[in-house]
């Protein structure tokens, strides 16, 4: 016996939208104990003196505008979470323009952790390991 397919319920909840990069920052900061108020105090650009207000926080998370935050708005925000401007340029970039920054692109963590471990090294230690891993590298061609 067949039956029929019953229609949509049009009351029925839609699935909930993923959470945004740079709304889920602020709103992890929320999980942790800070409101909107909070953030909004902090909410202030270092370089410009720009601020961003509480309901332009909770617009972001709850629904957020057609246009990322501007520059010195997302130095504000920064402050707000206390992150590195950084890391809300890469969250704001990834909400609004569907981009994500990487680093190194094409190598995984563990060369990623290398590279960073060697970012601040002198020329002298960098000529040293690479000395080291192209000595490495013979080896093990030499190996085979």
């Amino acid at each position: 016996m067949t039956v029929p397919a019953t229609a949509p319920d049009p009351g029925a909840a839609e699935e909930p939208k993923p959470i945004g990069a740079l709304s889920q920052l602020i709103q992890e900061a929320l999980d942790k104990g800070d409101s909107y108020a909070k953030l909004a105090e902090r909410a202030i650009d270092p370089e410009t003196g720009e601020t961003v207000s509480k309901p332009y926080l909770q617009r972001i998370v709850k629904n957020p505008p057609a246009n990322p935050p501007t520059p010195p708005m997302m130095g504000a925000i920064a402050a707000a979470l206390g992150k590195p401007l950084r890391h809300v340029k890469e969250a704001t970039a990834k909400q609004w323009l569907l981009y994500e920054a990487t680093e190194l692109a094409g190598y995984d963590s563990e060369v990623r952790i290398i590279v960073g471990h060697l970012a601040g090294k002198s020329k002298a230690e960098l000529l040293r390991w690479r000395m080291m891993i192209e000595a490495d590298e013979r080896a093990r061609r030499e190996a085979e």
